[in-house]
């Protein structure tokens, strides 16, 4: 599988896409509409957050999606279109209807995404007149645009696109930096791929790339109302259709769960305030539930996110986390390295030096391995630290 420099939503063939500024939030001047088109017919499919409390967007595209196909995506930061009732539900339907007309597609071939500030509605007067101006500035160099587009807190674009060796090409943009956790943490997120899928396995697939990636992460231990994850497949590439299991799905599903992966770690190193990026492998577990169980448990510390950012090597709050994770996990077997180096083992700490230990914690990747001796499965959790600048981002977040 081979990485493609700068890849991006538009990486796969036959699709475009732009970013453009109308004004979504008052006084900003960022980029805040995104669209991504297929010029073909794609198979497509989601994946939503948890939280019972859902963003307008996730309706209707539930509705949209039925029939497993879509051609365009539409979406807006500097407004979540959550929680605001009837009509923010029908400001959501004017805006696939608009794209719908402005692209000469069916309003059921258009999903739509927001993220910003929830309880607001949406000024969809100013989308709607933005609309035609994003679909005439669509273009296959425009997936990085769209990637600036859907940013809120967010200090950086997040994309990545990767080819198989049968030369299918799986690429993506995501946003997310903060009010993430792993029960459908991607924020917002388009996946492109130039494969022919089937709309059922493809569902199947990104469930569990879902799983792997985005629902391993967590930031703060907070869920949005709007996360959506979305991957469109329009077999631009030529090749035959995936319909079942067998080594043309195995190929495709790499690549996807790769991408998904990759732009979830992203998401993890821009974490609101976030200074590091920590991956905290769990191995050996009875199962990979258990495995999560573990490594979700001490990403989600905040003790133990801000001893990293202090660059405190007190291992004591990763063995409680562990402890209180609700695996059946035994102390006695517990082996903990941090940033490589061994610091507890068959029940109490290890000898270690600590002063090159904290020089080694200063670095931006934070690797915690965590072998419970217990079994074969494991699992790999993603985080950032937690440092002061989480707390003033968050404090002034409307103000």
């Amino acid at each position: 599988m081979k990485v493609i420099d700068q890849g991006n939503a538009t990486t796969p063939k036959g699709y475009q896409a732009a970013g453009i500024h109308v004004g979504v939030k008052p006084g900003s001047t960022k980029k805040d509409l995104a669209l991504v088109y297929s010029a073909q017919p794609a198979s497509a499919a989601a994946v939503y957050t948890t939280n019972r409390v859902q963003a307008a967007p996730i309706q209707v595209d539930r509705e949209h999606l039925q029939d497993g196909k879509a051609r365009a995506v539409v979406l807006n930061s500097g407004n979540a279109n959550a929680c605001t009732g009837a009509l923010g539900l029908e400001n959501a339907r004017r805006m696939c209807r608009q794209t719908a007309a402005t692209l000469k597609l069916k309003t059921e071939e258009v999903l739509v995404c927001s993220t910003g500030v929830i309880g607001v509605q949406l000024p969809i007067e100013t989308i709607e007149k933005g609309i035609p101006a994003a679909a005439a500035a669509l273009a296959a160099q425009g997936g990085a645009d769209a990637a600036q587009a859907i940013m809120t807190t967010d200090t950086v674009p997040k994309t990545y696109a990767v080819e198989t060796a049968s030369g299918l090409r799986v690429g993506g943009m995501a946003k997310g930096a903060g009010m993430i956790a792993p029960h459908m943490a991607t924020m917002l997120a388009v996946v492109a791929c130039d494969a022919a899928v089937a709309p059922g396995l493809l569902k199947e697939m990104l469930s569990q790339a879902t799983r792997r990636s985005f629902n391993s992460v967590t930031v703060d231990g907070d869920m949005s109302t709007n996360d959506t994850l979305i991957a469109l497949a329009n077999g631009a590439a030529g090749a035959p259709l995936i319909d079942k299991a067998g080594p043309a799905a195995d190929e495709f599903y790499a690549g996807l769960e790769e991408v998904c992966r990759q732009l979830a770690r992203q998401i993890a190193r821009d974490g609101e305030g976030a200074t590091k990026l920590v991956a905290i492998r769990v191995a050996n577990a009875q199962s990979e539930e258990e495995a999560r169980k573990v490594g979700l448990a001490v990403a989600n510390s905040s003790l133990v996110k801000t001893a990293i950012f202090g660059c405190d090597p007190n291992w004591g709050r990763i063995l409680c986390a562990v402890g209180y994770s609700g695996a059946p996990i035994d102390p006695g077997k517990v082996q903990v390295s941090l940033c490589g180096t061994p610091i507890y083992a068959k029940g109490s700490g290890c000898d270690f030096d600590k002063e090159e230990l904290i020089g080694a914690m200063r670095e931006k990747d934070i690797p915690i391995h965590i072998d419970l001796q217990q079994g074969r499965a494991e699992a790999e959790i993603y985080t950032c630290d937690l440092s002061y600048e989480y707390v003033r981002v968050n404090a002034e977040y409307t103000t």
